[in-house]
């Protein structure tokens, strides 16, 4: 258990951001992020199912021992589970009826990709790295929805205390650039590996989830939206 944290770092930030988000509760378990916990708890337990079905066998999802290592697929449900629940927070959060009907159509444009990514790629055993692609730029352009219904307060002093902002700052900071890492790490793994992007996207995952545990000890009730 030593060796596997030890090497899978990152798995902390997630157990702090899980008590965090539990200590603080009372700031928003009436508001949109109401389920937030939940899925920070389901990012743990699906991040370290993924570490252990890739180093040891026998939590395998397939018995071939050339598949062994595969993990794909708890990824791929993990995704469509994280970008749904975002972009429904997003969703209730729209100050208009425009932004709420551009929330509808761009959720359906990436159900629709997932839905076309699996007619070309075998979503048991190969990561849907594309639709993940779509799904992380539609989730940036939610979230600039959300910052321009928000323009008139960007320099608000009570930005500081909005679990909201701190959420949607750390969300984007890594999705920007989530994708371009990803596809490369799958197009290009000689890439990949030359410069350590693996590496690299630990430490974004790491910049989001700080950016998060921010929002949730300087988060106040009455900042929230």
């Amino acid at each position: 258990m030593v060796e596997l944290i030890s090497e899978n770092y990152f798995l902390i930030i997630y157990l702090i951001s899980l008590a965090l988000s539990l200590l603080n509760y009372r700031k928003y378990f009436d508001t949109a992020l109401r389920y937030f916990p939940m899925l920070i708890a389901y990012t743990f337990f699906n991040e370290l199912l993924g570490v252990l079905v890739r180093t040891y066998p026998n939590f395998s999802f397939f018995n071939d021992l050339e598949y062994s290592y595969v993990n794909d697929i708890i990824y791929n449900i993990y995704s469509i589970v994280f970008f749904g629940y975002f972009y429904m927070v997003y969703y209730k959060l729209a100050s208009s009826q425009q932004h709420k009907k551009w929330i509808k159509r761009l959720s359906g444009i990436v159900l629709l990709t997932y839905l076309g990514s699996c007619f070309f790629q075998n979503p048991l055993d190969t990561n849907l790295f594309y639709a993940h692609a779509v799904a992380s730029w539609v989730l940036l352009i939610l979230i600039y929805l959300y910052f321009k219904s928000k323009k008139s307060e960007v320099d608000s002093p009570k930005n500081k205390h909005n679990l909201m902002f701190w959420v949607s700052v750390g969300l984007f900071s890594f999705y920007l650039v989530f994708p371009f890492l990803f596809i490369i790490g799958y197009l290009r793994f000689d890439l990949w590996e030359k410069f350590h992007l693996r590496a690299l996207l630990r430490i974004f995952i790491l910049i989001m989830y700080c950016l998060f545990c921010t929002g949730f000890v300087m988060g106040r009730r009455r900042a929230f939206g």
